[in-house]
C-alpha cells in the first residue's frame, strides 16, 4: 500500500511541476523573483534607448513578442522549500502550445520525492492536447514498464482543482509575453534603466501587480484581456506580483524575474529567451511506450483497496 501511495504522489507531482515549469516559462498564472536597482545586471549598460514612454515601448514588446511564433527558453523556479528546478528547452505558439523541456529538480522535498523513484531529471513535451513526462527505468518497473505518463489536459481538472478548460486556458497563454500584459496592466510600470543581457543590449521595465484592483487604474489592454489575466491571477491564489522584464533592440523580450505572493507562499523565477523563431518539432512518444495519467490513477486506487487514499 505504501508503494502505491507514493506512485499515486509522484504522478501528481510530475503533472504540477511539469504545469509550473511551463508557467514559469511565460504565464501569468504563478511565478517567479524581483530584481531592483539601476539596471545595469548582467553586465554594463549599452547603447541609448530610443525616448519612447514605457507604455508604448512594452505594446511593441508584446506585439513583437508574440508574432515572433518560437523562442528557447530556460528557467530557474522556486516555490519555498517544496521546490527547486531548473528547465531549458524550446516552445513554439505559433498555432497552439508545443514544446519541450527538459526538468531538473535541484531542491526542496520535491527532489526528494522524484529522488526516491530513480531520477531528478526528466523530460517534458507539450502539444495542444495533453502533455507527457518521461519517467526513469526504477519507476516504469512499478507501473508495467512504460516510461511516458501522458496527461489530458481534459483529466486535469479534479488534480488541480480547476476545470480543464482553464488548463487549456493557462496552457494556450504561456507565451513569454505574458508577462508584458501584466506589466501593462500594473498601473505603475516604469523604465528602470538599461543592460547588456547574455550579451544583448536591453532596456530594463519593471513593475508590480496588485491583483485586487488593477483592472480598474489603467486602460493598458483591452477589457477582456484584462479580465482573463485577473482571473488567471486569482484561481491561481496571486495577489501581488512584482516583474521585471529586459528587452531587446527587436522589441523582443530577452530575460524576466518574478516575484508573486501566492495564497500558499512566494513562487521565484528567472526566465531567459533567445532565438525567437527556432524550429521546434514536438511528437507524441510511441503509445506503446506511454501509460495514461487518468488510468494510472484508476489502477493505483483500485490496488489500493478502497483504503481512502487520494492522489
Amino acid at each position: 500500500m505504501k508503494s502505491t501511495t507514493a506512485r499515486r504522489i509522484t504522478l501528481s507531482v510530475v503533472a504540477v511541476t511539469c504545469l509550473t515549469a511551463l508557467t514559469a516559462c511565460g504565464s501569468s498564472g504563478g511565478s517567479s523573483g524581483s530584481s531592483k536597482g539601476s539596471g545595469k545586471d548582467d553586465g554594463a549598460a549599452g547603447r541609448g534607448a530610443a525616448k519612447v514612454s514605457p507604455v508604448a515601448a512594452l505594446r511593441s514588446a508584446d506585439t513583437s513578442t508574440a508574432e515572433a511564433d518560437s523562442a528557447r527558453v530556460s528557467t530557474t523556479t522556486s516555490i519555498g522549500t517544496l521546490m527547486s528546478m531548473k528547465g531549458s528547452g524550446t516552445l513554439d505558439w505559433a498555432d497552439g502550445l508545443t514544446g519541450r523541456l527538459t526538468l531538473t529538480y535541484t531542491g526542496g522535498t520535491v527532489a526528494e520525492t522524484m529522488r526516491r523513484v530513480g531520477t531528478t531529471t526528466m523530460e517534458a513535451r507539450y502539444l495542444p492536447d495533453a502533455y507527457y513526462a518521461h519517467m526513469s527505468d526504477a519507476y516504469a518497473r512499478q507501473v508495467g514498464g512504460k516510461h511516458w505518463i501522458r496527461y489530458r489536459y481534459e483529466d486535469l481538472g479534479a488534480l488541480a482543482g480547476g476545470s480543464g478548460a482553464y488548463m487549456q486556458e493557462q496552457l494556450k497563454n504561456a507565451t513569454p509575453n505574458q508577462s508584458v500584459k501584466l506589466l501593462l496592466v500594473s498601473g505603475d510600470v516604469r523604465k528602470v534603466g538599461e543592460a547588456t543581457v547574455r550579451g544583448e543590449h536591453t532596456t530594463h521595465y519593471a513593475g508590480t501587480v496588485n491583483v485586487a484592483d488593477f483592472a480598474g487604474k489603467n486602460a493598458n489592454l483591452p477589457k477582456r484581456q484584462m479580465d482573463d489575466l485577473k482571473k488567471q491571477l486569482s484561481e491561481a491564489g496571486v495577489t501581488t506580483e512584482t516583474i521585471d522584464i529586459w528587452v531587446n533592440d527587436q522589441d523582443l523580450l530577452v530575460k524576466k524575474v518574478e516575484k508573486a505572493e501566492m495564497a500558499t507562499g512566494t513562487m521565484t523565477t528567472t526566465a531567459y529567451f533567445s532565438d525567437y523563431g527556432v524550429k521546434t518539432a514536438v511528437q507524441a512518444p510511441p503509445a506503446g511506450d506511454t501509460s495514461d495519467f487518468k488510468d494510472l490513477i484508476a489502477s493505483q486506487g483500485a490496488a489500493a483497496g478502497g483504503s481512502g487514499i487520494s492522489s
